[in-house]
Order: structure tokens, then C-alpha cells, then sequence
């Protein structure tokens, strides 16, 4: 065994310790701490069970012989078990239950240990249907009544732990469910940003063909959770951008013919790169990578597409990215003036670009420009 193996294994309590778990078995819950409830209609024998429960060391015991105050009470504090007589005047037991099924149902449901000297299988069927959890008859044996009040206020608290311990579960899987999806996007970020510094010493041309191609989804009305994916998908449209060699890539002079079927072919490497995925964002990603080149009169590539079968996610990049690649400087020619690269994409308007897509820019970059 290697020392760094020993040092691990002599850190793993520390190391658990300090992830929010224990190595060691969790202990039983202690029962005397629950909370205890009685109803019974008469004074002597709400005395003896709190009497009795206090000798075995219960400290949260209330009793009363109103059963009309067994809704205010649980309210009050909910208990974690009743004591309950069946047969009293104005309101029995029956009735009782009935008003506190609010606090009997479900998985930590409050456990009823019903009390009564009527002991026909009738009664304890009817007590039993109406949610009593365990019964016993008068008089009860004093040791058998602490033992079953022990047995279901130990139910009650590991249900309650359990409720807890799974609150505190289904907030870790969120939080890791939030720390994986940053993690994805980083790298979704982080893929586009190296595709970018290929031809993009700044690398910020994916970034801002990410944000005009949101703020044209927005003004497309494209629902909000749309418009969040496109700005986070648009800057990859570049990404097949890395298998194509320097010589090509970065060429100042006109490519060839065959140095432009071997540009022509980052369109279908970023499809590849993206392709096949189960994340909605990395399908819409190479969408984008694969169509952002076609153009709307069916003479752009790899494949053609005309007018609307060009994916509208398509349609957007497209006009995003030629817009941001004129008024950004590129190894083969200078920027433009933002009223030459305005006047090109109307140029295109209906050729290269959807007459739709370029109507809703044109009214953004006006909103951008009167918002200053």
C-alpha cells in the first residue's frame, strides 16, 4: 500500500466529517423527548398517565379533560402522540379523530393510542378504521402502557428523521444538480471561447453573436427559455472551426477552391463535435453549427437548405454572426463602419438572410441605439 493511499484511508472520518456525512450508525431518536398529548374526560385518569409517564422520565407531556381543546392544542404544538379516551361527553373519541385528521395522515402522521374500558371488536375496529395506531383497554396494565407509548413515539421520531434526513437529501441532489448543469455550461463556454481564439485573438466574437442573436430571438417573441438557450448555443457555431488548419483559417489572402471546400467543412466537424447529445442546449448547439451557412435563397452550404427549412435558430446565427464578423476586425480585412455593414445586410435581406430575421434586427439595433 502507498503512503498516499495510507494518507487517504487515515483522512476518511475528517473527510466524511467534513461532507455533511458520519461513519458511524445513527443512534436511535430518544423517545421521552417527544411530545405527548392526553384527552380523557376524566381528571384521575389524565393524572396517572402523566404521573406515569413522567417516572419514565417523559418531560413534554400535556393533558386535558376538554376533548374540545385537542384542536387547539395540536395546533398549539403538535404532538408526536396521543393519548385518547374513546368515551366522553359532548365530543368522544371518535369525534376527536375525526377533527385531527389534519395531523394523522400521511407518512409522519401523529400515532393515536386509544384508551377506553370498551373492549368489544366492534369498538376496536371502529377506533382502528378511524386512525387510532394501537389500543388498549381499561384498566391497562401501567407497564404496558409505557412500553406501547415507547414503541410508537419511537415510529413517530424515525419518521420524522426520515422526513428530515430526506429534505436534506433532495436539497444535496439539487445543489449538486445546479453545481453539474455550471459545470456543463462552463464547459459549453469554454469550447466555444477555444474554437473563438482560433481566428478571435479577444475571443469574444462568440459571445456577441450569442447576445444579438438573444435579443433577435426576444424580438422574434420566442419564449424566454428559448432565447436563454440560443444565447448560450449561438457561440458555438464556430466550433468545427478547430479542425481546420491555420494555413486556411487564418489566410489573409482569398482562399482557393479547394482551401474553401475545406473551410466549408467546419459546418459539418462542429455538428460532428456536438452531435448526438441529450442536452437540449447541445442540440440546439449543432443546429446552429451545421446551418448557420446556408443561406435563404438555397445557395449557401453544406447542404442547401432553402427559406424556412433553414432551422430558424439557423436563420438568427447566421445574421448575428455576419453582422459581428463586419464590424469586428478579421485576419483577412479590416472592420466595417457600422452604417456599410448595416447597408450589406439589407443588401442580403431576402438572399443570404430571412427578410423576417432581418426586419426584427434592424428594429433591435434602433432600441440599442435609443437606449444609448
Amino acid at each position: 500500500m502507498t503512503e498516499l493511499v495510507r494518507d487517504r484511508l487515515s483522512q476518511a472520518p475528517e473527510l466524511a466529517a467534513r461532507r455533511g456525512r458520519s461513519l458511524e450508525p445513527l443512534a436511535a431518536p430518544d423517545v421521552t423527548r417527544g411530545r405527548v398529548l392526553i384527552v380523557d374526560d376524566q381528571p384521575q385518569n389524565v393524572l396517572l398517565l402523566e404521573k406515569l409517564l413522567g417516572v419514565s422520565h417523559f418531560t413534554n407531556v400535556v393533558g386535558t379533560t376538554d376533548p374540545t381543546q385537542a384542536v387547539a392544542l395540536c395546533a398549539a404544538g403538535e404532538p408526536d402522540l396521543l393519548l385518547l379516551d374513546l368515551q366522553m361527553p359532548e365530543l368522544d373519541g371518535f369525534g376527536v379523530m375525526q377533527q385531527l385528521e389534519p395531523w394523522t395522515q400521511g407518512a409522519t402522521r401523529m400515532p393515536i393510542l386509544v384508551l377506553t374500558a370498551d373492549s368489544t371488536r366492534e369498538t376496536r375496529m371502529r377506533a382502528l378504521s378511524a386512525g387510532a395506531s394501537d389500543f388498549l383497554t381499561k384498566p391497562f396494565d401501567t407497564t404496558e402502557v409505557v412500553l406501547r407509548v415507547k414503541n410508537l413515539m419511537l415510529t413517530r421520531l424515525l419518521a420524522l428523521e426520515l422526513r428530515d434526513q430526506n429534505v436534506l437529501l433532495e436539497q444535496r441532489v439539487r445543489e449538486r444538480t445546479r453545481a453539474l448543469e455550471q459545470a456543463r455550461l462552463e464547459i459549453v463556454d469554454r469550447l466555444a471561447l477555444a474554437a473563438e481564439y482560433r481566428d478571435d485573438a479577444t475571443g469574444e466574437h462568440g459571445r456577441r453573436v450569442g447576445r444579438l442573436a438573444a435579443l433577435v430571438a426576444r424580438g422574434l417573441g420566442l419564449p424566454s427559455d428559448t432565447v436563454e438557450l440560443i444565447e448560450r448555443a449561438a457561440p458555438l457555431h464556430d466550433v468545427g472551426k478547430l479542425a481546420i488548419p491555420d494555413d486556411i483559417l487564418l489566410k489573409p489572402e482569398k482562399l482557393t477552391p479547394d482551401e474553401l471546400e475545406a473551410m466549408k467543412m467546419h459546418t459539418f466537424v462542429g455538428a460532428e463535435i456536438l452531435g448526438r447529445s441529450g442536452s437540449e442546449l447541445l442540440r440546439m448547439s449543432e443546429e446552429i453549427a451545421l446551418t448557420h451557412h446556408e443561406w435563404w435563397d438555397g445557395s449557401g452550404y453544406p447542404c442547401g437548405l432553402e427559406g424556412e427549412e433553414i432551422p430558424l435558430v439557423g436563420r438568427i446565427a447566421a445574421l448575428a454572426d455576419v453582422f459581428d464578423a463586419l464590424t469586428h476586425r478579421r485576419p483577412y480585412r479590416h472592420a466595417w463602419p457600422l452604417a456599410e455593414a448595416l447597408a450589406e445586410i439589407e443588401r442580403l435581406r431576402g438572399r443570404q438572410f430571412d427578410p423576417q430575421v432581418v426586419d426584427v434586427f434592424r428594429r433591435v439595433l434602433h432600441d440599442l441605439d435609443r437606449e444609448g
